[in-house]
């Protein structure tokens, strides 16, 4: 049996949160941390890739047609602005009527058979001006999104890249938002006239100094990251870390602003015609025809009609398109669903358990006792994450969920609490919890579950702590809103919760922001904060794998503890098998999407039944004694499939060394001899029979280096021999 030491911690992935859909060729973690960092490496400095090629394909995956069309405004509103470009380009060869041909006979008249829009005080025709006016409306408007976009993001992407430069840049831009915009326009106008493209300049370089103000910020959070950090040590130049790491970065908000001072200058265009300063006459223009139109709005109302129209549907599509454009993935956003999302799915959950109900009906559950049944999750109306998972956690013991990340763990210990991504939902089977079916709830009944029934401590507790709020504001307040009580008496449970979960002072902790205390700290607190409801039941997402090796000794001790004198139930999801057997009662090994075996953890681990379970084991340097340490630890060759291609059988076939043709039909779940235990394995009589063992494969030759010293030459062989072992 693996003894209950301490593990030794694994590289915690760069996006914590979405771990367990990741996937790692790495077993239990040995090699990770260098796994991690040639993955890394590439991506990094960008190796055969200069700055044009960087450039190029900035907005490809961000800007994808998918998103436009997706959006019923952004696709009416790239057809209306298209046909508006196309229109005017092509007008001299559609238009009825010249821009000046004026018919004496139907002044200010309304539609008409020869006049589809009306005509003006002058007789022109209003579908003629109006489109031959678009292109230039539009053509000037977009120099004010060139000047003034270009202009901010270059100034900022300069200023985020050197304290000096940013104190200079900085202090310009104050200056120049200080300038009175209009004054300066009407003294350019002076200067050099109605020169609209030189006018449109001028407004698009004021206007950069506020773009400028927005980028910074962002900017200056992208070159914090690590990966431009390892861009810095790898040699890469600023040039290039601005235009790979920083401008892609900033996709998002260049879009949503071009598309806001692209409408803005329309106005402001129009605004200036309608005052006299727009093209010269008799060249059309919308705002001087929206003025012209003002002289009449009692006796000829509907000239006023086509042309504003015109302008506030333009205004609205290009809003439309950079709403669109603008809401691409962001790590920094909530996985959570939207409030329609939590009751589509509500009803989708409701349905699937109605079904899994009837098919096995409710069977009373003991209170603190959770009975997972036949668990299925997946993304809307696609591909299925988790599948006829099924366990039980008794009150006052521990499960563990143990796998390769991609296995399904993080989807199955969400689903308990009905916090999975959006997009994702329980498609079947049973979470029974005091006589109630989680599965089908609806979200006023989960919310009255979480916090106070069962409760979450993520892998990251920066997760669960907010940056703007010191620990005792976010203890106090957590308190009082599930135990109802008053702020003095939330206050002395803060500090006490704090005392137990080992903070010495707590008082000072209280006082502190979540930045000021170290990882284990945060991590003390963030269970504290899950404690504050005196939940029964405690889902922790591998809370120590961040977490440096004493600190890991200690929350673990820390979750002993809380189990013993509380008498709540945990169920902790791990990489590590040293974690499982040190805290866990039982296991249920997980391998994609799928529990292959699960009983008690003793049994598990001093007699696996299943080949990956017992790959698992010869993986992990905790398995072995010094004595009997292999020469080189096992490995599993591949990598776990993606849910799409999961096979119709063994799911495990394609990497076991057990496999045979018997793997290829689909494997139920059959007791594995030892008291409760399961086994999703044909083979797995066999297994315990004959006492097999995962082999250690070979090294391939080509990834053997030539280590070689000053004073000898060490074998290839032996020094892999070594490294691995």
């Amino acid at each position: 049996m693996i003894p209950s030491i301490a593990p030794v911690p694994a590289t915690a992935p760069a996006n914590a949160e979405n771990a367990d859909k990741e996937t790692d060729t790495d077993a239990a973690g040995v090699g990770a941390g260098a796994g991690a960092a040639t993955a890394a490496a590439p991506a990094a400095t960008g190796t055969g890739r200069g700055p044009r090629a960087a450039f190029g394909g900035l907005f490809a995956p961000r800007m994808s047609s998918r998103r436009l069309f997706a959006s019923p405004g952004a696709a009416a509103g790239i057809i209306w602005l298209a046909a508006l470009v196309a229109a005017s380009l092509t007008a001299p060869w559609w238009l009825p009527y010249k821009t000046e041909d004026q018919d004496f006979t139907a002044i200010l008249s309304g539609p008409t058979a020869a006049h589809w829009l009306g005509t003006d005080e002058l007789g022109r025709d209003l579908l003629s001006r109006i489109f031959a006016a678009a292109a230039g409306t539009l053509g000037t408007s977009l120099i004010t999104v060139i000047v003034g976009v270009g202009l901010g993001t270059i100034l900022a992407m300069v200023a985020a890249a050197g304290e000096r430069t940013e104190g200079v840049i900085s202090r310009v831009t104050e200056v120049m938002m200080s300038l009175p915009g209009t004054v300066i326009i009407l003294a350019v106008i002076g200067a050099v006239g109605t020169n609209i493209p030189v006018i449109m300049a001028i407004l698009g370089v004021l206007i950069s100094a506020g773009i400028y103000r927005v980028m910074l910020g962002q900017a200056t959070s992208l070159q914090s990251q690590l990966y431009v950090d390892a861009a810095k040590v790898d040699g890469v130049s600023t040039l290039a870390i601005s235009l790979r790491h920083v401008l892609p970065g900033l996709s998002n908000t260049i879009v949503v602003q071009s598309a806001l001072i692209f409408a803005v200058g329309m106005l402001i265009q129009a605004g200036l015609a309608f005052i006299g300063f727009g093209p010269p006459i008799p060249q059309p223009s919308w705002g001087g025809m929206i003025q012209g139109a003002s002289q009449h709005v009692y006796d000829a109302p509907w000239l006023m009609v086509p042309t504003g129209a015109v302008l506030a549907l333009t205004v609205l599509a290009a809003n439309a398109i950079g709403n669109a454009l603008g809401k691409a993935p962001n790590a920094a956003a909530s996985h959570l669903p939207s409030a329609a999302d939590r009751r589509r799915r509500t009803a989708a959950s409701a349905s699937a358990a109605a079904s899994a109900s009837a098919a096995a009906p409710e069977t009373p559950a003991a209170p603190g006792r959770l009975s997972v049944r036949g668990l299925s999750v997946g993304v809307d109306g696609g591909t299925p994450l988790v599948t006829d998972v099924s366990f039980d956690v008794e009150q006052g013991t521990v499960l563990g969920l143990v796998g390769e990340s991609g296995c399904g763990k993080t989807m199955t210990a969400l689903s308990l609490l009905g916090l999975l991504p959006s997009g994702v939902s329980v498609t079947g089977g049973q979470i029974l919890w005091d006589g109630r079916n989680l599965a089908g709830a609806t979200e006023t009944a989960m919310a009255g579950v979480r916090g106070r029934g069962i409760a979450l401590i993520s892998q990251e507790p920066m997760r669960a702590l907010d940056p703007m709020f010191t620990v005792g504001y976010q203890l106090v307040s957590a308190i009082r809103r599930l135990r109802k009580t008053g702020k003095a008496q939330a206050r002395a449970e803060a500090l006490s919760l704090l005392e137990k979960v080992g903070i010495v002072d707590a008082g000072r902790i209280l006082t502190t922001y979540p930045h000021q205390i170290s990882g284990g700290m945060a991590q003390r607190v963030a269970i504290a904060l899950a404690l504050a409801g005196r939940p029964r039941l405690l889902v922790a997402d591998e809370p120590t794998t961040a977490l440096d090796v004493t600190v890991q000794a200690e929350i673990l001790s820390l979750l002993r503890t809380l189990v013993k004198d509380t008498g709540m139930s945990v169920v902790m999801v791990t990489h590590d098998l040293g974690v499982v057997a040190d805290i866990c009662d039982t296991v249920a090994v997980m391998y994609a999407g799928q529990v292959v075996e699960s009983g008690r953890t003793a049994n598990i681990l001093d007699n696996p039944r299943h080949p990956y379970t017992l790959a698992l084991l010869a993986a992990d340097p905790h398995a072995n004694t010094a004595a009997d340490m292999p020469e080189r630890l096992a490995t599993i060759s591949g990598q776990v499939p993606q849910p799409k291609d999961w096979p119709a059988g063994c799911r495990f076939m394609a990497r076991c060394q057990f496999a045979g043709s018997a793997c290829v039909a689909p494997v139920p779940l059959v007791p594995s001899g030892s008291d409760d235990g399961v086994v999703r394995c044909v083979k797995a009589d066999e297994l315990a029979v004959e006492g097999l063992e995962w082999v250690a494969t070979e090294v391939p030759a080509r990834r053997v280096p030539d280590v070689r010293s000053a004073d000898s030459t060490v074998s290839t062989s032996s020094a892999v021999e070594k490294d691995r072992a």
